[in-house]
């Protein structure tokens, strides 16, 4: 019953907005028909316009399409006509610092979000600010700086009038709920639990009328917090580092992607402890190992490891890197069914093998569609993780960053050069097309309007089949 109220009320929403990251819920499904397969840069366009660049993933309400990008050293918001792509209007965001961030990543990465009545964004250089759908400002909070060496990537969501955004970082990580309306603090929850992190959350709603959780991937850990108080409710341990997944959800299952460098439990070697470590190279006897103190084959630690950047790796930084040496890499499925506390041992199954870095998994028509660096497609069977066939996308073999799309019976995977493959939406899936559109692509695309929109990293399109 709550599965077909669940896929009702998101035919309802896909058919006309695209209000968050990949969609209604964050689930990257829409119901529209007719949906093209053939792409080119003249090929099925209805309309394309010229952006700035930015990661950002457009969202789409009403007449509207918004969008977040950089336009030199401005950070900006855009608002496009939804039927022309021309702009109606721009506004730029206050820009105190210059984080570093890692050359895949951009300074508009997170995705906006807007409730029907204001469009949120969040920029790691400012913090987040609200617009009225018409452009005028109606608050904007400062936030930061951040500890996160790779940029920033998390989406901030809104639910039940309650603004949640995930500030993850290397130090001082914490969950922040604010008043949509206002702006004002709700609550904040601390997160020592885990390091950097990319993800957007998830609402999981164990049966009608119980009280909604956050679902937050995090480094080590997915945790569920109580929406209304921040009260952490459950977790689940053996999680990756880094984790960059938007949580998609379907009849009491949470499927969560986990995956970083260095996450391979069978084959970690042993590690010493932290008084081990101590024992063997802390030569001053300070609770520090310096760089100095260190064999010439550890001064690779100190570029990840060293957290606070005090140049020493101390007891936290050393417990956090045991964590990801010995991190689970997985696609996972856990069902929490109203529990609270360690719910590890309610992860239904794991699967290892051929996992993406970045795009998020795509629950489509009973099968999960995982998309790996260099065009690995895998399908796996959502009940049970057992593969049902996995092969390389033909002529699309970059990287991805984009997360899966379906709609229509098919599934759109959007390379890192800009290469667009759909697929048919089945266990044994098959290339139905494969389009170059040559450029850079970073986005997550949208399904709706009967068409494919895209952000290049010089242009938005809009496609659709001619008639």
């Amino acid at each position: 019953m709550l599965a077909g109220i669940f896929v009702w009320a998101l035919a309802l929403l896909s058919a006309a907005d695209w209000p968050q990251f990949r969609g209604p819920q964050g689930m990257g499904l829409s119901s529209d028909k007719n949906l093209p397969v053939e792409l080119g840069k003249e090929k099925n366009v209805v309309w394309k316009t010229e952006v700035p660049p930015g990661h950002s993933s457009p969202i789409f309400l009403g007449s509207r399409i918004f969008l977040t990008a950089y336009d030199g050293d401005a950070l900006v918001t855009l608002c496009l006509d939804r039927a022309s792509g021309k702009q109606q209007w721009r506004r730029e965001a206050p820009r105190p610092r210059k984080e570093v961030f890692q050359k895949t990543n951009s300074p508009a990465s997170p995705t906006p979000f807007s409730d029907g009545s204001m469009v949120y964004v969040f920029f790691g250089d400012y913090g987040i600010l609200a617009y009225g759908l018409d452009g005028d400002e109606k608050w904007k909070l400062p936030l930061g700086p951040f500890n996160n060496v790779n940029g920033h990537g998390s989406s901030p969501i809104v639910e039940d009038g309650i603004l949640v955004l995930i500030c993850d970082q290397d130090t001082g990580s914490y969950l922040l709920a604010l008043d949509a309306k206002t702006g004002k603090q709700r609550w904040r929850v601390e997160r020592p639990e885990v390091t950097r992190g990319y993800a957007t959350p998830g609402i999981y709603q164990p049966k009608p009328g119980a009280p909604k959780e956050l679902i937050i991937p995090g480094a080590y850990q997915l945790i569920s917090y109580d929406l209304k108080t921040g009260d952490k409710l459950w977790w689940a341990n053996g999680m990756a580092w880094q984790l960059k997944c938007v949580p998609v959800i379907e009849d009491g299952i949470i499927y969560i992607n986990s995956w970083e460098t260095g996450g391979d439990f069978e084959n970690a070697p042993q590690i010493d402890t932290w008084p081990e470590l101590k024992a063997k190279y802390d030569k001053n006897k300070d609770d520090k190992v310096t760089p100095d103190e260190a064999p010439a084959d550890m001064q690779r630690w100190f570029q990840n490891n060293d957290l606070n950047f005090n140049n020493a790796i101390e007891e936290r930084d050393w417990t956090f890197w045991i964590l990801h040496r010995t991190a689970q890499n997985s696609v996972l499925a856990i069902k929490p069914d109203g529990g609270r506390g360690d719910l590890t041992s309610r992860i239904l199954w794991r699967y290892r093998k051929s996992l993406p870095n970045v795009p998020s998994p795509l629950l489509y028509q009973d099968t999960l569609f995982l998309v790996k660096d260099g065009g690995i497609l895998t399908t796996l069977k959502p009940q049970t993780g057992e593969v049902q066939k996995q092969g390389r996308l033909t002529g699309a073999i970059e990287q991805y960053w984009a997360s899966p799309v379906g709609g229509d019976g098919k599934v759109y995977l959007v390379s890192q050069a800009c290469k667009v493959t759909v697929v048919k939406a089945t266990g044994e899936w098959e290339i139905l097309h494969m389009s170059d559109l040559e450029d850079d692509c970073f986005a997550t695309p949208a399904l709706l309007d009967g068409g494919l929109y895209l952000r290049t990293k010089s242009t938005l399109y809009f496609f659709k089949n001619a008639r």
